[in-house]
């Protein structure tokens, strides 16, 4: 995961973790959770500073047994990512 200034520009931040993918979002119903639900983890995913509240909103509603150390990292990278212009927030699958 990483904040990048424009889709290929450099990185600003970057996320050390990554998600367990098998207990957190592999069966997530994705109507209720739309931005969750659009991770994949064998593609990337890029938020834009309109989509990213949503996405907040949905971390807020996640059941606790799917969070973990993943979120607050998210957390921390949505803060960067709309701290500026132009800064999106990647999810990198393998």
């Amino acid at each position: 995961m990483r904040v990048s200034r424009e889709l290929s520009g450099g990185a600003v931040a970057r996320a050390g973790g990554g998600l367990p993918w098998e207990i957190t979002l592999g069966d997530l119903d994705r109507a209720a959770f739309p931005m969750l639900g659009a991770l994949d983890p064998y593609c990337d995913a890029v938020f834009n500073h309109r989509q990213i509240p949503a996405l907040l909103e949905e971390l807020d509603r996640l059941p606790a047994e799917r969070g973990g150390e993943w979120v607050a990292e998210v957390r921390a990278l949505c803060e960067v990512a709309l701290r500026g212009p132009h800064r999106y927030l990647l999810f990198i699958g393998d």
